[in-house]
């Protein structure tokens, strides 16, 4: 029977997510501290751990710091929103927690509600093959990029979801200072993580990233992150791409949706200076949209399994025939770079 260590200094949380867990078959242990936690977590081993950020002594942080220093686990945090504590969740993810989900203000009926979100992400997390743990992973970069591949592509639209966060604060650190090509991300994330992780992702890299606005121009050299709660569109104004914003009305899964992200920048740019990637996440989102921009004359990416965190939308576009080519992570940094270096050499020749 697979083991779940659940970390939170509350004893009703600790109650809740232990009745969840324990229903769906796992065994499940406790820790009301952090002291506790990394003892237990570092002398057991466990599955999957559920952990808290805020806490007292030592926080979620510093546990999950020295859980993955000396023995690299499944982390899922489960930790309430705040202004304060929303660049600890980025850097969670970046130490090498899986996903992570808000707890409400208000625990009791409040955590029921998202019950089922709960019982969705563990059963997903916990597949995950140890090797496929953010700190366990080596990966390869000797294999090289078709050169003659989607050199015409100047806009890239980027949809990911579990596993995500860690692979876009990549491409920020990765793209160089000139790089050419404007892109836009959709990651599925809360309405009030958005705006906290453009921030973050704008402080680590050498171009500008912005939460996406109504007016907002796509230009080169620019990041521009869906905002959560709304779905992310196109329109042209003199001759510009520009971000349009859109409330849900169709009770969609995910707002923003890379479905629709997909579909509207179809609607507005020429299929041939498209690429649409899809990386790690659960569910399909993305897939479909992703084989209507394929079916147009776009260049379409899935990430492969072999890095992919969670093997869920890549999986279903590759299945219906969405992407042009499937690629490991690493290699489709590197064909991003590579297509920004091949317009600036473009350039210097006219």
């Amino acid at each position: 029977m697979k083991k779940v260590l659940v970390v939170d200094d509350s004893s009703f949380a600790r109650k809740i997510l232990s009745r969840i867990i324990s229903e769906m078959g796992f065994q499940v242990d406790t820790a009301s501290d952090g002291e506790e936690a990394i003892k237990k977590a570092l002398s057991e081993n466990y599955d999957l751990i559920t952990l808290d950020i805020e806490m007292p002594g030592k926080n979620g942080i510093e546990v999950l710091e020295q859980i993955m220093k000396k023995k690299p686990t499944r982390v899922i945090i489960i930790s309430s929103f705040t202004n304060e504590n929303a660049d600890l969740t980025f850097e969670a993810l970046n130490l090498g927690a899986i996903t992570y989900i808000t707890k409400p203000s208000r625990l009791g009926i409040d955590l029921k509600k998202i019950e089922q979100k709960i019982r969705i992400k563990i059963k997903e997390v916990i597949k995950i093959p140890e090797e496929k743990l953010p700190l366990k992973r080596a990966y390869i970069w000797e294999n090289k990029i078709n050169e003659g591949f989607n050199k015409k592509t100047r806009y890239i639209f980027i949809g990911a979801s579990t596993g995500g966060p860690r692979h876009l604060e990549d491409i920020a650190r990765s793209l160089p200072a000139n790089y050419p090509n404007p892109i836009c991300i959709v990651q599925h994330m809360p309405a009030n993580f958005t705006s906290k992780f453009a921030k973050r992702l704008d402080s680590i890299s050498r171009v500008k990233v912005v939460e996406a606005k109504d007016g907002e121009v796509l230009e080169e050299g620019k990041i521009i992150l869906g905002k959560g709660g709304y779905h992310l569109g196109f329109d042209k104004k003199d001759e510009m791409v520009i971000c349009k914003l859109y409330p849900d009305s169709e009770n969609s899964l995910f707002v923003p949706s890379i479905d629709r992200m997909f579909r509207s920048a179809l609607k507005t740019i020429e299929p041939e200076k498209i690429v649409g990637i899809l990386l790690t996440g659960i569910g399909s989102d993305g897939a479909e949209g992703l084989l209507d921009l394929k079916r147009s004359g776009a260049l379409t990416i899935a990430e492969s399994e072999e890095t992919a965190t969670v093997y869920g939308m890549p999986r279903k576009a590759i299945e219906i025939g969405a992407a042009y080519k499937k690629l490991p992570f690493p290699e489709i940094i590197r064909l991003l770079i590579n297509m920004g270096a091949y317009r600036h050499v473009q350039k210097a020749q006219s």
